[in-house]
């Protein structure tokens, strides 16, 4: 242990400094919150400014901590507590570690309401559902593998999972158990938490929670919001889902000009993907109150999940590549279909690919109950308001037009399929504008199918010809 590192350092989720024992419930609850959250160090005898002041009596208050720690802490926490000297003054520092016996608490406010957990720099008094993570935590119990009795497979959405699978594998039932989206309880076959979660027919009555809110804000805060949608898919489609909703106001936001200099999204869409993916895999679905977040400012895309690290993870140790799997049901599925690469590869991954695109270095954050994930963009994209309509009668020509120019836009990137570009032009459905100006540019020679023998194949999608590339190249009129 370097004393001279940690006194230099600042608060964090694993170190605390306090002046003395004068006020010892909140020193209590610091070592309570480490002890259930990634352990850590607290020391004593430094003030607020970082100021080493030492300790008058050093074995006394040693005795009197260790004394507070076991009549005040349940179940039995037994820290390690050493004395340092440095400048000839002495320092007590407690060292606690994430504990086997986790949630610990305050004997006084008892095992509802006294167990705490780190978050930063500061200790948060964990709810119920926080509680019993903590329990099945320290118990190697996944939440997403507890199977739903009163449920059965009719439950399951059995045809959108096929599908999800299909080309992989055949979902029989026996892969079905294997994957543990069907568990044998009490002599039958019952869904897990993590299989209604995936592809539960309805999902939302169980976990009111389990869904996605996308916006798109007008600056850099919350106050303005342009567009919004709330997407309820099986979560292996969010994803795509989630991407095409930030592709769409990508796209919108973009001068043509740079689409023109370089054929490449303005925002970073595989470290987006990577965060997108993160928080479906390890969002604590337990957790009451917020669903998953993706909210796109001018300066950067928020990616916010709920649930705390998983005990004994930090933000340090993801950035390291260190990974613990929170929902291993929804993890094997998603890496099954090939959403996830290889465990603990994602973030080390993001981090490194904003390093190769000279993009400014993401960040990960604990706020409140959350993670948060924030990408920020190389220049901001400022939301495109649209200009008022002008008279009836040149209003559906120009609209043609301009939806026939975003479709060009967004092909400019990579081939999407119809209803892929439904939903970037932000439509509810193929309108018959939509369906013209698609007509119109494939008899125009400027987009093409990508399976040019079976135009209503479900896997046809439409791509750019040269002739398309040209006109986008073309300066734009004065």
């Amino acid at each position: 242990m370097n004393i001279d590192l940690l006194l230099a350092a600042p608060e964090g989720k694993t170190l605390e400094f306090k002046r003395d024992l004068s006020s010892p419930k909140p020193i209590l609850k610091t070592l309570v919150a480490f002890s259930n959250t990634a352990g850590g160090r607290l020391i004593i005898g430094v003030r607020d400014d970082g100021q080493v002041v030492g300790v008058e009596d050093p074995l006394e208050e040693e005795e009197r901590l260790c004394n507070l720690i076991a009549d005040l802490i349940a179940p039995r926490l037994v820290p390690n507590v050493e004395m340092v000297t440095i400048n000839g003054k002495t320092l007590l520092i407690a060292e606690v570690f994430l504990s086997n016996s986790r949630p610990h608490f305050l004997r006084s406010e008892g095992p509802e309401t006294g167990v705490f957990v780190r978050l930063g720099s500061t200790n948060r008094q964990a709810d119920r559902e926080l509680v019993a993570e903590l329990h099945r935590s320290a118990e190697g119990i996944a939440f997403d593998e507890l199977t739903m009795p009163g449920l059965t497979a009719a439950d399951l959405d059995l045809k959108a999972a096929a599908d999800a699978f299909r080309g992989r594998r055949e979902l029989d039932e026996k892969a079905l158990l294997t994957l543990k989206l069907l568990r044998l309880d009490q002599g039958g076959l019952v869904p897990t938490k993590g299989a209604i979660l995936l592809f539960g027919k309805d999902r939302i009555a169980h976990f009111p929670d389990a869904w996605v809110q996308c916006g798109r804000f007008i600056g850099t805060d919350k106050s303005d919001i342009f567009d919004h949608i709330e997407l309820y898919d099986p979560l292996p489609q969010t994803v795509e889902s989630i991407m095409l909703f930030l592709k769409k106001h990508a796209m919108r936001g973009a001068d043509l000009s740079g689409i023109r200099r370089k054929d490449v999204w303005s925002i970073p869409l595989s470290i987006l993907r990577e965060a997108v993916i993160n928080a479906l895999v390890h969002a604590d679905y337990s957790q009451r109150g917020a669903p998953i977040r993706i909210a796109f400012f001018d300066d950067r895309i928020e990616v916010e999940n709920p649930g705390i690290l998983l005990p004994g993870l930090t933000i340090e140790d993801m950035k390291q590549g260190v990974s613990k799997i929170r929902n291993p049901v929804i993890a094997r599925v998603f890496r099954e279909l090939d959403l996830v690469e290889q465990w603990g590869s994602g973030v080390r991954r993001m981090f490194r690919e904003a390093e190769e695109q000279n993009l400014p270095a993401p960040e990960i954050v604990e706020i409140g109950m959350h993670v948060r994930f924030i990408a920020r963009l190389p220049a901001p994209i400022p939301v495109a308001l649209p200009a008022p309509l002008g008279p009836k009668t040149a209003q559906s020509g120009a609209q043609s037009g301009a939806q026939s120019n975003e479709i060009l836009r967004a092909l400019a990137h990579e081939p999407f399929s119809a209803n892929e570009l439904v939903a970037l032009l932000g439509l509810k459905t193929k309108t018959g504008a939509f369906k013209r100006s698609v007509n119109e540019l494939l008899e125009a020679d400027l987009i093409e199918y990508t399976i040019p023998g079976k135009p209503n194949s479900r896997l046809q999608k439409y791509r750019l010809t040269e002739n398309g590339r040209k006109v986008l190249k073309k300066p734009a009129k004065e």
